[in-house]
């Protein structure tokens, strides 16, 4: 699967277009601005782009109004196409938002509802309408919302007709835009065996069409393998790895590894691939919510060597802030044009180093040190052997720990270090340790 060796970048499209909140009706191509930032997406090193919401909808995104029409304050079906035309030619894998839990109250199978109720033949679309209860927009039928949501009206996934309507959608966006995967929106709300029906029928529109989950808590099994999800969210290592470096507690992000990917019987997700992050569009900026800055490229550098698929959220690369309380706006800003510093230039040498590694990308994980403050981790395969070190503290460190070997190439540097005597890892610093088997 490509995915596994990629490295996403995220864009929520109506936030970084800076388009208007509400859906004016204005067709407008917005969307053409993608195509000024590939060269910049390309040296980051991300090699696969995930778009948040592109079709059209009522505000946000989330809250669809058709799933066969991009968004007009976007552009047209064609603008779209011509963006995603241009990333593939450079090698850009496409992922769109798959919101199919919920709609927008504009939808038009919903509004046909509330202009002809019990007579519409959509009546059925919708889960558990009640046409002798009222909503908190006073329609005079009750429907339900997801999590209390009114502004999202949530599907009869057990529908044969949705399922139809949906899965043509997903066909029509393979055919128009060549996509190569979804991204399923609170996949933890789906039915498993819609997920498993989806599957299925993607399986036989492209080779190797790739599905996340968006998951929060508990087992991602339950929703991911062979006949389900590729893949899922990692929001449980998401708050261990901002938690360890606030708290210079890493013991908090290993015992997650290691509950994930350890050697042990109860594992629960060796040899898969979860999509991993430290921030995107629901959450505060990562520079927001560090409370060391210098921890910054640290943070990045662990999520690149831990196993997973590492996504980087556009505007972060540079250390943007913004704080969820806030609003979701501000975690979606627009920015003219995309910049480049030291964080950036990091994380690049961080995507070509792990997009090149067998080990970083399939190996095994291990635990090989652990203090509050100092960790080591062990990404194996075959052929190779790569030692993850991270120093999170202000002073030197020396790590003694067993090698296996005399000497190994720092992958960030390009120098030999020798593991004779103990390794020093200087004060805020992450190294990545390569040894051919």
């Amino acid at each position: 699967m490509w995915a596994y060796e990629s490295v996403f970048y995220q864009i929520y499209p109506l936030g970084f277009c800076n388009a208007p909140f509400e859906n004016d009706g204005v067709l407008t191509n917005r969307i053409g601005k993608v195509k000024d930032w590939i060269g910049h997406i390309k040296k980051l090193g991300c090699n696969a782009i995930y778009f948040s919401p592109v079709f059209d909808s009522d505000t946000h995104g989330y809250n669809t109004r058709d799933y066969t029409r991009i968004d007009p304050r976007l552009g047209t079906n064609e603008d779209f196409a011509d963006v995603c035309k241009a990333l593939h030619e450079e090698g850009i894998r496409v992922v769109l938002d798959g919101v199919f839990n919920h709609v927008g109250r504009g939808f038009w199978a919903f509004q046909d509802v509330l202009k002809n109720r019990e007579a519409s033949p959509y009546k059925d679309w919708f889960a558990r309408i009640d046409f002798g209860g009222n909503s908190p927009y006073n329609d005079g039928l009750w429907y339900e919302g997801w999590e209390g949501n009114y502004d999202l009206v949530k599907l009869n996934q057990w529908n044969s007709e949705v399922r139809e309507h949906i899965f043509s959608a997903v066909k029509g966006w393979v055919e128009e835009f060549d996509i190569d995967g979804l991204r399923l929106d609170v996949a933890y709300c789906l039915d498993p065996d819609f997920i498993r029906a989806l599957r299925s029928y993607c399986n036989g529109l492209k080779e190797d069409f790739f599905l996340l989950g968006e998951m929060l808590h508990g087992d991602y099994n339950r929703l991911m393998g062979d006949d389900m999800l590729d893949s899922a969210t990692n929001y449980e290592c998401y708050k261990g790895l901002y938690s360890s470096f606030n708290s210079m507690n890493m013991f908090e992000v290993m015992y997650s590894l290691n509950r994930q990917f350890g050697s042990e019987q109860w594992t629960l997700y060796k040899g898969k691939h979860l999509l991993s992050f430290v921030d995107n569009h629901d959450v505060t900026r990562v520079a927001s919510i560090l409370q060391n800055e210098n921890h910054l490229k640290l943070i990045y550098a662990l999520l690149f060597g831990m196993p997973g698929i590492p996504c980087v959220y556009y505007g972060s690369e540079w250390g943007t802030k913004a704080d969820k309380s806030q609003g979701d706006p501000a975690l979606r800003a627009s920015f003219e044009k995309p910049e480049w510093n030291d964080l950036t230039d990091y994380i690049s040498r961080l995507a070509e180093v792990k997009k090149s590694s067998k080990a970083l990308n399939f190996g095994s994980y291990r635990q090989v040190l652990l203090t509050n403050k100092q960790c080591i981790l062990a990404r194996e395969t075959e052929g190779e052997r790569i030692f993850v070190a991270i120093n999170a503290d202000e002073n030197p460190y020396t790590a003694h720990f067993d090698a296996g070997c005399g000497q190994a190439e720092e992958l960030l540097t390009g120098k030999v270090h020798d593991f004779g005597g103990g390794s020093e890892l200087a004060p805020y610093s992450a190294s990545f340790w390569k040894m051919e088997k």
